[in-house]
Order: C-alpha cells, then structure tokens, then sequence
C-alpha cells in the first residue's frame, strides 16, 4: 500500500503565509511528478502547482509569485510554501503523486486525503 498524507493546512488570516506537506509511504521504488490540487467549497479541484523528480516546476497563473513548491527526494516528501494567502485562496488542498511500487510496473497515481485551508480577510 501506498499513503499519501498531507499536514499544515489552518485558518490564517490575508497576507499571511503556511507551509503544506505531503509525505508518501509505503512500498515505494521511485516517485515521478508530485503536485498539489485544491478545491474550493461549489468548485472544481484544480491544479496548483507540479514538480518533477528533477525539480522542474509548474503553477497555476493565480499562485505564481506566492506559492513555491519543493520536494525532498530522500523523504518522500513534497511541500507547498505559501505566501501572501488571499481569501480566494481558501480550499482543501489534496497532494498527488506518480509512484511506480516496484521496478516492473508503470507508475500509479496516487491522492492524499487533503488538508483544508481557509484565509480571513
């Protein structure tokens, strides 16, 4: 089984910041392309930000220049670093990976459980 388990969502108020993290575990071999999603309350989930295994990056347009994505390779682990939060920004926010389990199969996608986020104005 593989587990992905997001942390550090709460309630902040406008302009302040937060950091997400999702760590995967189980029966991993290699993690390819992480990301974080969110959906807000009567919305569709959307994409926020990617990240391969070699570090490229990618973001939405309403998050470049506040949001930065990272990951640690060796603990499984990718963060969400959060800056200048807006109201609009409140949501739950779900981790997603690409994990192969063993060295014969393809990669799976993977979905954390989410962890929500909710900005004061």
């Amino acid at each position: 089984q593989v587990q992905l388990v997001e942390s550090g969502g709460g309630l902040v108020q406008a302009g302040g910041s937060l950091r997400l993290s999702c760590a995967a575990s189980g029966r991993i071999f290699r993690i390819n392309g992480m990301g974080w999603y969110r959906q807000a309350p009567g919305k569709q989930r959307e994409l926020v930000a990617t990240i391969t295994s070699g570090g490229n990056t990618n973001y939405t347009d309403s998050v470049k220049g506040r949001f930065t994505i990272s990951r640690d390779n060796a603990e499984n682990t990718v963060y969400l670093h959060m800056n200048s939060l807006k109201p609009e920004d409140t949501a739950d926010y779900y981790c997603n990976a690409d994990i192969k389990r063993n060295i014969f199969g393809p990669p799976m996608n993977y979905w954390g459980k989410g962890t929500t986020v909710t900005v004061s104005s």
